[in-house]
């Protein structure tokens, strides 16, 4: 891996990997890949399944399995992968020899594999609104996402891409866009939904997890906050939290923290030129730099998490 990367150029600096995504040993694993976007994202349905929708593929796995969604580093993700089978990567598995995970990873997993090809890539975390149809979400709620954005050079633009969905998932729920290319009205990033649900524009209640979970202003907050640390390449879990993104349902939020706020979400949001002020807002204050120590809340309850840094 490169280690002299460009921090002043945007481009530059997104097709590198960061901790989260340097491959290490695995690098290899991924020299023959395709290099479209349509087949990459059909490795990545071929070697992972989302843990909420094994359902859709007829399977029951065993409650550990789930387990696999805490693996963090693409290099945990690869291991495991080859684990379950060790064919390669270019060859889909059968849905029970699949990794199970959630949508963090599939976003993650082809950012790792643009930057491995050179192309700036990022994954980012915001809000869905095309998966209204699928059962147990309520039609029109926006629900916590991860997709991956990389840069189409010919077009000179960040593309949102989702990986997770295949065309099984596409008729379980009803999916109409194009997941190639999700248009901005269809996946908010957290700083859009942060900039209506602030403007009156949009009930933050109808953001989170879903209508009967967790849900309201502080998880788009958090979502924010992990959005930025994902922009700084630290991808960390949808329950990873730390800073201003830890924020209790019950405290409140200080007049300078909601500037500081609205102005992430405004950086999140912005163009290639405003790169720099976006990486010294984050690497300069330590309410939203990720720290050596992070709280995740997984299902079997919150805990103290020590990052290793994998580069």
């Amino acid at each position: 891996m490169d280690k002299i990367i460009s921090i002043t150029n945007p481009l530059h600096y997104y097709a590198h990997h960061g901790p989260i995504t340097d491959l290490g040993e695995y690098a290899a694993l991924f020299d023959d890949l395709p290099s479209t976007i349509p087949a990459l994202c059909g490795v990545v349905q071929g070697l992972m399944i989302h843990r909420d929708f094994t359902s859709f593929y007829g399977l029951t796995l065993p409650e550990e399995r789930k387990q696999e969604a805490e693996l963090r580093h693409v290099t945990n993700l690869l291991a495991r992968i080859l684990e379950l089978d060790d064919r390669p990567l270019t060859i889909a598995r059968p849905p029970e020899k699949r990794l199970v995970i959630v949508c963090r990873d599939f976003a993650t997993m082809l950012c790792a594999m643009l930057r491995h090809q050179g192309v700036p890539a990022r994954a980012r975390c915001g809000f869905a609104r095309y998966f209204g149809q699928c059962p147990d979400l309520t039609p029109g709620f926006n629900v916590d996402h991860w997709v991956c954005e990389y840069w189409k050079a010919d077009e000179e633009r960040w593309v949102l891409v989702d990986a997770e969905v295949d065309e099984n998932e596409r008729d379980f729920c009803h999916i109409e866009i194009d997941t190639l290319d999700v248009p901005r009205d269809q996946f908010l990033v957290a700083g859009k939904a942060w900039q209506l649900c602030r403007s009156g524009e949009a009930d933050p209640d109808g953001f989170g997890l879903g209508p009967d979970s967790m849900h309201g202003m502080w998880y788009v907050q958090s979502q924010l906050v992990r959005d930025l640390g994902a922009m700084n390449k630290m991808e960390l879990l949808c329950w990873d939290c730390w800073g201003l993104g830890n924020a209790d349902p019950d405290d409140g939020v200080s007049a300078e923290e909601m500037a500081l706020l609205d102005r992430v979400a405004a950086l999140t949001q912005a163009g290639n030129e405003a790169f720099t002020e976006l990486r010294s807002i984050y690497e300069n204050d330590d309410r939203l730099r990720v720290p050596p120590v992070i709280t995740s809340y997984a299902e079997a309850g919150p805990r103290k998490i020590e990052l290793v840094n994998k580069q």
